[in-house]
């Protein structure tokens, strides 16, 4: 082979390990870890530092990557033409495009792309120093290139995406805990805060038939009779019925009047937040931060009482039940048999359906196993009452005139 001709190849190898530099470079900046490559720059590595400054202009990143890609495969596959075509005629030309395009396809594309995947962080800092120079080389092209795409964005207007969406973050959350590298409490905790600006109060709330409330005409031993049966630490205060709500009474501030023997007890009456039944918790949680109170009342449409929602409410959607020593311990789903269980009617319903894998063919208006009884029985059904929904066995085993409290429900 002639000097030229060697000289040919070594330009075309060239121009191939090019070609998969750029393609390796393109995939590592796609899917190097963020987070540990700030640790590193924290810690004063300049070669992560440069990775984060690309990375905020990831657009003239990724089309100087794709400029260059594009000027080594065109100019490989020329001169490999240009080679076959010198040797065997008009028929190499056929040859070097067939024997080109599975050279760029195996060791320009599959194999830099594979090796970058597998350590993208390694890679994206040995690759920042060359790309930052071909960013450099590549810049009037780049230019041109971004008012041309400006102009294609002022043609055809679209609304901006998120670049991660919330199910491809859960997504990604329940892979990072399938690998191990968090454990469930701590992925639970994860998605609990993920989920938290879509709750609702409704979801959450005491509703108004189990509210423990002090009447105004109320004398203390009764008001201390209520605090010490109800074991809570606040209690709402009404006017004449239930949904006429005034304000609270803290438990700590009554025994106080008691010491004083004072008589009257509504200068101990704090204001109460009136909240609707679809207000976002987390908006509700800031509202309760700024009054200082611990306690919002839940009123309908029509301005009733519709039940009451507390600052441990909130908290627990986030961390789970929180239980003092004064508590009693409520266990929503007791197992007594395999595929069968005491269910309390208070416990969320989307909950009780998950637990024996049952899927519902559209969205429930109710949030409690008791509002859903009540809808597929079409009535409140009494104690002792059967029915089967899809494959699950239920029955009544505890019931009140009001509502159903318990139930059993056998997998069949």
């Amino acid at each position: 082979m002639e000097s030229d001709g060697i000289s040919q190849v070594i330009i075309l190898s060239f121009l191939i390990i090019a070609s998969a530099y750029f393609s390796a470079t393109e995939t590592a900046f796609d899917s190097f870890n963020k987070i540990r490559i700030k640790n590193l720059a924290a810690s004063g590595n300049k070669k992560a530092n440069l990775v984060l400054k690309l990375e905020d202009d990831f657009e003239n990143l990724m089309s100087t990557i794709i400029i260059g890609n594009n000027i080594v495969n065109v100019a490989a596959t020329s001169l490999a033409a240009f080679i076959f075509i010198k040797h065997y005629g008009n028929v190499g030309l056929i040859s070097s495009s067939v024997i080109m395009m599975f050279i760029i396809l195996i060791f320009a594309e599959v194999l830099p792309k594979n090796i970058a995947r597998k350590s993208p962080d390694n890679y994206v800092m040995f690759s920042a120093p060359m790309i930052s120079f071909f960013i450099i080389i590549f810049k009037p092209l780049n230019l041109f290139l971004a008012q041309f795409k400006n102009i294609i964005n002022k043609l055809y207007k679209s609304e901006m995406q998120p670049n991660v969406k919330e199910d491809e973050l859960m997504t990604m959350l329940n892979e990072v805990e399938n690998e191990g590298y968090i454990n469930k409490s701590e992925s639970d905790l994860i998605r609990s805060a993920i989920e938290f600006n879509e709750v609702v109060v409704e979801d959450i709330y005491t509703p108004r038939i189990d509210i423990e409330a002090i009447d105004m005409e109320d004398t203390f031993e009764e008001i201390k009779e209520k605090f010490l049966m109800s074991g809570y630490s606040r209690l709402p205060v009404y006017q004449d019925n239930i949904d006429q709500i005034v304000g609270v009474i803290h438990e700590k501030d009554f025994y106080q009047a008691i010491n004083r023997k004072e008589k009257e007890f509504e200068k101990l009456i704090s204001n109460v937040l009136y909240v609707t039944q679809n207000k976002k918790i987390s908006e509700l949680l800031k509202d309760l931060q700024r009054s200082k109170a611990h306690m919002a009342i839940v009123i309908d449409e029509y301005g009733g009482t519709s039940g009451l929602v507390t600052m441990e409410d909130i908290i627990e959607e986030l961390v789970g039940e929180i239980w003092d020593e004064h508590d009693e311990v409520i266990e929503w789903f007791k197992k007594i048999d395999d595929d069968k269980y005491l269910i309390s009617c208070n416990a969320d319903i989307d909950d009780m359906l998950d637990l024996f894998g049952v899927e519902v063919d559209e969205k429930l208006d109710v949030t409690t196993v008791n509002g859903w009884l009540t809808m597929i029985f079409e009535e409140i059904p009494d104690e002792g009452g059967k029915i089967i929904f899809k494959n699950l066995d239920i029955t009544v085993t505890k019931a009140e005139a009001n509502r159903v409290l318990e139930i059993c429900v056998e997998k069949i």
